[in-house]
Formats: C-alpha cells, sequence, structure tokens
C-alpha cells in the first residue's frame, strides 16, 4: 500500500522552535492525510484538552495521491479538537495549497502552544521561520493575501489563513486558502484565532518516490471528457431534485421543500452568473463556480448547493445575487458558510425577519466581530445559543445541519447521527444513493432504514479511505473501488479496513471526552431509528451504548466529559 512520505513537522508557537520526527510506522498504516492526523493526534493530544488552549494541536497533512497528476487530488485535510463539537474532528480543503504543502517535503505538519502576538508561520524546504505581524491583525481574508504577495511575493494558494472571525474565536470560523476555499465546518479558524496564528504559508521544490498506477491517466481524461452537469452547476445541480423530493431545507427547518423560491437560487441561476471556469489544483473536472453581478458589484466563487441552502431557502431568500453576497462575506470574514447560515436564520427566526438579506449579512458581521450581545451569542453557533433564542437546536453534536434533509432521506438522516463529526452530510455522503445521485445498483429507496445501518458504516469507512488518500468526494463517478486499489496499491476491502481504524478512533477519542450514544441522536424521528444505531454499533463491533471497547474507555484522571459552553 502506498503512502504519504516525509517526516512530520512539529511546531512549538510557544517557544517559536521547531522538531522532525520519523513517523514512517503511522504514515504506512493510515496511508495519509485525515488518516495519519487522526492517529497522530489520538496518540498526542490530551484526551481532555480545551480546545482553545495552548495544549490542542492542530495537524495539516496531504497524501499520496498528492504526487499524482490526476483530477480530484487538488486537496487536504486539517484535524484538532474542534471548539463547536468538543470532539475530535478533520476538514478537508480544495483549491491549490495541496502541493505546495507537499513541496515542504513534510507528511504532516503540527501546530502546538500559542504565541503571544499575531504571527506568520513560513514552512519551506528549507526552514521555519516564525514572523510577527501585528498590522493584519483584524485583516480580512483578502487583505491576508494581499501582503503575501506584496511582501512574500508568495500566491494565494501558498497561504492558508483566518479572518476576524478566527481571531474573535467564532466556534465554527473557517481556515481559507486560495482565498475562497475552506477547511470549513468544526472551527478550525477559531483553534488558529487561539494560537494566534493568523497565516501559515507553504513553499518549496521537494519531491517524493511515489509511484502512482498508470490507471490516473484514465481517471484525468475521463474527468475532462465528461458531459457532466457539475462542470457547469457544481452542486447547486442538485437543487431542484432536493426541493423536489422533499430534501431541501427551508425557512429554518420548518420545512423540506422551497416550491415558492427554489427557481430562484436553483442550479441555472447560478450558472447564469457564472463568468469561467474554476478548478482545483490538478483537476480537469473544474466543477467550481466563479460567479459575478455586475449591477450588484459582487464578484465570488459560488455559491456551493450548502450555502444555496444556508443562505437562501433556510432563510427564505429566494435570489442568488443575495446568496452570492452572504457567500462573498464569509469567505471574508472566514467562516463556514453552512454554521454561519444557519445561525444566523436561527436568530433571524426568533426576531421573526427571515427573507431579510441585508439583516442576515449585518448579523453575520456582528458575529464574526463578536459585536454586543446578539454577536457574542451568536458567534458560539446554534448549539449553544438556541436555548436563549427560543428556537430549536438544529444541530448534532454541535454541528449545524447541512441539506439533503433526513426527514426524507432516511440514510442520511442515519448517517448524521453516526458521524463523528456531527450533522455533516460528506462523513459519509449516503445521500447520493437516496435522491439517487449513483447508478441504479447502487441506490436505495429514499424512505426507511432497514439494512441501511451497514451501508452507512461502509460509505463512512471509504470516505475515510478518500480523505486519507486524499481524493475528493465527487470522483465518484470515475475512481471505482478497483480504481482506488489500484492507485494506493491495495486490495480495496483492506483499504475499508483502514478507514473503519481511522472511524474508530475518532470515536474513541471522543468516547473519551464522554460523548456515548446520547450525542448520536436527531431532532427529528426517523421510523426505527434507535434499532438502525443499535445495528451500527453492532456492525463496527462497539458496546450498545456506542463506545468503542478499551480503546474508547477511560482510564485516567485526565480523562474528562466535554463542556456544555
Amino acid at each position: 500500500m502506498i503512502h504519504a512520505t516525509g517526516p512530520l513537522l512539529s511546531v512549538d508557537l510557544s517557544a517559536r522552535e521547531t522538531t522532525e520526527e520519523d513517523v514512517d510506522d503511522v504514515l504506512s498504516e493510515f496511508v495519509g492525510g485525515r488518516g495519519v492526523a487522526t492517529k497522530l493526534a489520538f496518540d498526542r493530544v490530551p484526551f481532555d484538552v480545551d480546545p482553545l488552549g495552548p495544549e490542542n494541536r492542530v495537524l495539516l497533512s496531504t497524501g499520496p495521491l498528492q504526487h499524482s497528476r490526476m483530477s480530484f487530488t487538488g486537496r487536504m485535510n486539517m484535524t484538532s479538537v474542534s471548539p463547536l463539537t468538543d470532539g475530535l474532528a478533520s476538514s478537508n480543503a480544495g483549491g491549490f495549497l495541496s502541493r505546495n504543502f507537499t513541496g515542504t517535503g513534510y507528511a504532516a505538519v503540527e501546530l502546538h502552544g500559542a504565541s503571544d502576538v499575531p504571527l506568520a508561520v513560513h514552512v519551506r524546504d528549507d526552514g521555519v521561520e516564525f514572523e510577527e505581524v501585528p498590522d493584519l491583525a483584524g485583516a480580512e481574508v483578502p487583505e491576508v493575501t494581499e501582503w503575501a504577495e506584496e511582501t512574500h511575493d508568495l500566491e494565494a494558494e501558498n497561504l492558508a489563513c483566518i479572518g476576524p472571525a478566527g481571531e474573535n474565536l467564532v466556534r465554527y470560523a473557517c481556515v481559507m486558502t486560495s482565498e475562497t476555499r475552506a477547511f470549513g465546518r468544526t472551527g478550525m479558524g477559531a483553534v488558529l484565532g487561539s494560537k494566534n496564528v493568523k497565516v501559515l504559508t507553504f513553499d518549496g521544490d521537494s519531491e517524493a518516490d511515489v509511484e502512482i498506477d498508470p490507471i490516473q491517466t484514465d481517471v484525468h481524461r475521463e474527468a475532462a471528457t465528461a458531459d457532466h452537469i457539475m462542470k457547469r452547476q457544481g452542486t447547486t445541480s442538485v437543487t431542484e431534485l432536493a426541493n423536489e423530493v422533499g430534501a431541501l431545507p427551508t425557512d429554518y427547518f420548518a420545512r423540506t421543500d422551497f416550491e415558492e423560491g427554489v427557481a430562484g437560487i436553483s442550479g441555472d441561476a447560478v450558472e447564469s452568473k457564472k463568468y469561467k471556469k474554476g478548478t482545483c489544483s490538478q483537476c480537469a473536472f473544474a466543477c467550481k463556480l466563479p460567479t459575478r453581478d455586475e449591477d450588484a458589484g459582487v464578484e465570488t466563487e459560488g455559491p456551493e448547493f450548502e450555502t444555496v441552502m444556508a443562505w437562501g431557502s433556510n432563510q427564505l431568500v429566494d435570489d442568488v445575487v443575495e446568496v452570492m453576497k452572504a457567500n462573498d462575506l464569509c469567505d471574508r470574514l472566514g467562516v463556514d458558510t453552512i454554521s454561519a447560515g444557519d445561525t444566523v436564520a436561527a436568530y433571524l427566526e426568533s426576531e421573526d425577519d427571515l427573507a431579510n438579506p441585508e439583516r442576515a449579512r449585518e448579523t453575520l458581521r456582528k458575529a464574526a466581530y463578536r459585536e454586543g450581545e446578539v454577536g457574542d451569542l451568536l458567534a458560539e453557533g446554534v448549539h449553544r445559543a438556541a436555548p436563549e433564542l427560543g428556537v430549536e437546536d438544529w444541530s448534532v453534536k454541535g454541528l449545524e445541519f447541512s441539506a439533503h434533509d433526513g426527514r426524507t432521506l432516511n440514510g442520511q438522516g442515519l448517517s448524521f447521527a453516526t458521524s463523528n463529526r456531527g450533522a455533516d452530510h460528506m462523513y459519509a455522503s449516503f445521500y447520493s444513493k437516496e435522491y439517487p445521485l449513483v447508478d441504479k445498483e447502487a441506490a436505495v429507496d429514499k424512505r426507511g432504514l432497514d439494512g441501511k445501518a451497514p451501508m452507512v458504516a461502509a460509505a463512512e469507512d471509504h470516505n475515510a479511505v478518500l480523505d486519507s488518500a486524499v481524493a475528493c468526494k465527487f470522483s465518484r463517478d470515475f475512481m471505482t473501488e478497483e480504481r482506488l486499489g489500484s492507485l494506493l496499491d491495495a486490495d480495496y476491502d483492506d483499504l475499508l479496513a483502514v478507514g473503519a481504524r481511522v472511524v474508530e478512533l475518532e470515536r474513541a477519542f471522543n468516547n473519551r471526552r464522554g460523548f456515548d450514544r446520547a450525542e448520536d441522536t436527531l431532532p427529528y424521528d426517523i421510523e426505527g431509528f434507535e434499532a438502525a444505531l443499535d445495528e451500527y454499533y453492532e456492525t463496527r463491533g462497539w458496546r450498545e451504548d456506542g463506545v468503542v471497547p478499551e480503546l474508547g474507555e477511560a482510564d485516567s484522571d485526565t480523562d474528562a466529559a466535554p463542556a456544555d459552553d
């Protein structure tokens, strides 16, 4: 089995010192990306760590496929204990950073400790430089890019940075790269903010001796020549389908369709604002969405489907230009578009003022800067704000819901509950089987949970492999199980076993923090849910309370339950 290569670079931000460690044993067992970072975090992060404390660690990592020239490989991983979910979580960003990262020669980079002033950390193949950047305090993401270009001759694709939201410890703040691509969900930007790291840069010319199977040429060629609607509309191509089947959250989750307004935020509406192709590193599929509206004076990348839901249907906004404005503001401030949109929707619902996009953006700014009582409350996310707002808590494990509504797509609903990351659609991507977006033989009925628990577990394992390789989830029509095995030089069943170990380590870490069956829940009922949860645990070999035997059981005084705040 091929795997990422190179040492682990450990960066002590408090002492401003670095060390390198041989981690070949971890690389050979966990491939790279999310797998390697999860194992390193499990071994090196205290189970009772404060997510916003100096002892928390941030791990960035790539996989062996970043040494290919194949489509769907312009991505990389970030792992830490989340200030939003309070559990170990990984985030995945596209764009062009991954190959600049591999150029440094490191398999993974770890940050721990905290700086006493805003800091830029420059990681190159010839060393690491610490630079104090007090003038960047409060800078929005484009300003950081401009600074890097003017002072260091570095491009947006060399950077991973935070905006004002990260500095203000907004629990759903992102780490941004290539200006518009995000290590989204789970609040990685707040973790960097707690460490006073404003920007990381990666640059170098190191090359690894990783041989990728020639099948990569077939994958790349098919990606380039395929006539696929995502090349025109990205993920928004599913918007009208989601609405049609009743899986589009609307009116702060009160409904599952937006019949009266979906046309204004549909894939066609987004495509009408697209002015050029957009892609990630080495990818010929080019499914990104550079959009602009000259009359409104807005130019951005996106919105993708989840943003259309969070800032469109869920807020009763039926104008794609208004969603574009929100998308652009989220990128500038450095926040996850889903969590931010849901949180703003919760507030507007409490004020009986949905369908007010201008107020929505004003509210987002307040949250990003923790301005006043309202901004400070909303910076905490839906789970912590909902009781005070008097609205329903639409989250799982503290993570706000994405689209593909589980009240209709019941297997997706189960996967929202079992996901170690919380209510995230990409942890298992089970929705693709239930719309369906896959071939008939791989599709399942959207209703009911019979037989779906083992399928959800297998889907989680598969996606953990992709996140370790690292490969894009939207490669599903091109990177078959057989091809994935060939690319990683392993039997596919052996790869699934790697994915299962990654999922289990995440679960065991979270068990040590007090997570159990009580966190695997939903704010709505699905018939047969508890039986399916039992079957899921049995499939995984876990206890009926959702705890991993031995590995997830407390064995020292340092194990602690998660905090409610």
